[in-house]
């Protein structure tokens, strides 16, 4: 299976791994986590009043009745504007990978997404009881900017940023100053030409887009064609029992999982995980409308300890091989409880180790598959809050939904669940090891005599 997997699977992983795009995708997102991290908090903090009595009894006394009204700025500063960051990061960063350092390219890429926006926003107003729809110019709906436009975002500095750096490499399309003009004029205009045509290219495409699609932008279009239906593809059980399948699999050929897919998983979950915070401040309470797989699901419910839920194992070292495991447990303990399980993966190792398989990949998948029936039945309230990925479990699972005592029982048992399962196979390694230990001592006697 090793051989199979090092020759067909191994080289794809990498290639996809190793795909400007897609780390350009990612890297953005990830280097947003300040941004989305307070905005979720603040909205986290917001609704805890209403969770938690006291404590927004508390807020009420000593801020006044307005108290939540730094929340509500927070998110507007933050989540409102969630693909406007995304556009001029993943410019930057796919420029910044073909060696251009990635100004002009964010700047263009962003004004070519502006231009592809409505530039009038349709509002319902209800006059003498009766609603009335109109529009007026430069009202445009906050979903543009904010994660519901993530994909479109994505797309628009993805082909933006190749149109331009493309065109600036054609010679004949750089105008080249004399020696004297300082630097910063002269890269501006050397890359004067090619950003103009990159946004009027960018234009004509807008215009003959709605021309052929009856006046709809583009990010109406692609939301109802594609979004949509791959957001009801992707918050389902057999996309998350995949993915955190091949995650697992790619960690036991010693592959990053969460890194190589994070290209492609990373959007949809901040998207989904976006529309539920958004959700939730708005104090939406039909659980139906939440997703299921968004944001910090997997760290809060599957990844504890770490991919393979880890900690798991930890405990299970404790209860069956203190002694035989406790440099391990002592190396890995701390970090595990922080969701850092490298000195384990590797350490152990669980990586290449045909032994610890079956409970590092279908010990997540069980846990899954659980943990997903759980949040969709409404045993358990949805993720509603961005965590770190370092936070404690347990904790993570209560902070996640929203101060909600049932995400952290979910993950307290997704906790044994993985204990459970690690705990055989920690009892058979630890037999083989004296096994194995027992035969060194007798060859040693042996050739001593």
């Amino acid at each position: 299976m090793m051989t199979f997997i090092d020759k067909y699977i191994m080289p794809g992983a990498v290639k996809v791994g190793n795909n400007r795009h897609l780390l350009a995708i990612r890297d953005t997102l990830i280097g947003m986590i300040a941004i989305t991290m307070i905005g979720s908090f603040a909205v986290l903090f917001n609704n805890l009043g209403q969770v938690i009595k006291p404590y927004g009894r508390m807020m009420e006394a000593t801020f006044g009745p307005a108290w939540n009204t730094l929340g509500g700025d927070i998110w507007f500063g933050t989540f409102a504007f969630m693909t406007v960051f995304a556009v001029f990061g993943i410019s930057y960063k796919l420029a910044r990978s073909y060696g251009d350092d990635g100004f002009e390219a964010m700047l263009v890429s962003a004004a070519c997404f502006f231009l592809l926006l409505p530039q009038i926003g349709n509002v319902t107003l209800t006059i003498d009881d009766k609603d009335v729809t109109g529009g007026a110019w430069g009202f445009i709906s906050v979903n543009y900017f904010n994660a519901t436009a993530l994909f479109t975002g994505i797309v628009v500095a993805l082909i933006a940023t190749e149109i331009f750096v493309r065109l600036s490499r054609v010679k004949y399309l750089v105008i080249k100053l004399p020696d004297g003009v300082p630097p910063a004029v002269a890269r501006s205009f050397a890359k004067l030409v090619p950003g103009m045509a990159t946004i009027f290219i960018a234009g004509v495409f807008g215009l003959l887009f709605r021309k052929a699609t009856d006046g709809q932008v583009l990010n109406d279009w692609l939301g109802k064609v594609i979004v949509s239906p791959l957001q009801s593809a992707v918050d389902s059980l057999p996309f998350a029992i995949l993915l955190v399948f091949l995650v697992h699999l790619l960690w036991m050929i010693g592959l990053h999982g969460p890194n190589i897919l994070g290209g492609i998983t990373t959007p949809l979950f901040e998207s989904s995980g976006v529309k539920n915070i958004d959700l939730y401040a708005k104090g939406v309470k039909d659980m139906d409308q939440y997703g299921v797989l968004a944001g910090s699901f997997l760290d809060a419910f599957v990844y504890l300890g770490g991919s393979g839920a880890t900690l798991g194992l930890i405990i299970a070292m404790i209860i069956a091989g203190r002694k035989r495991y406790k440099q391990m447990i002592a190396l890995g303990g701390a970090p595990g409880v922080f969701q850092i399980n490298e000195p384990i993966l590797f350490g152990l190792p669980i990586v290449l180790n045909p032994m610890w398989f079956i409970p590092f990949v279908l010990g997540p998948v069980i846990t899954t598959v659980i943990s997903y029936i759980a949040v969709s039945s409404g045993m358990v309230f949805p993720i509603v809050a961005k965590i770190p990925w370092v936070t404690p479990p347990i904790v993570g699972g209560f902070l996640a939904t929203g101060g909600h005592v049932s995400g952290a029982i979910l993950a307290a048992i997704n906790l044994v669940i993985s204990t459970a399962i690690y705990l055989p196979f920690v009892y058979a390694q630890v037999k083989i090891d004296t096994k194995n230990e027992t035969e060194i001592t007798k060859d040693s006697e042996t050739l001593n005599v």
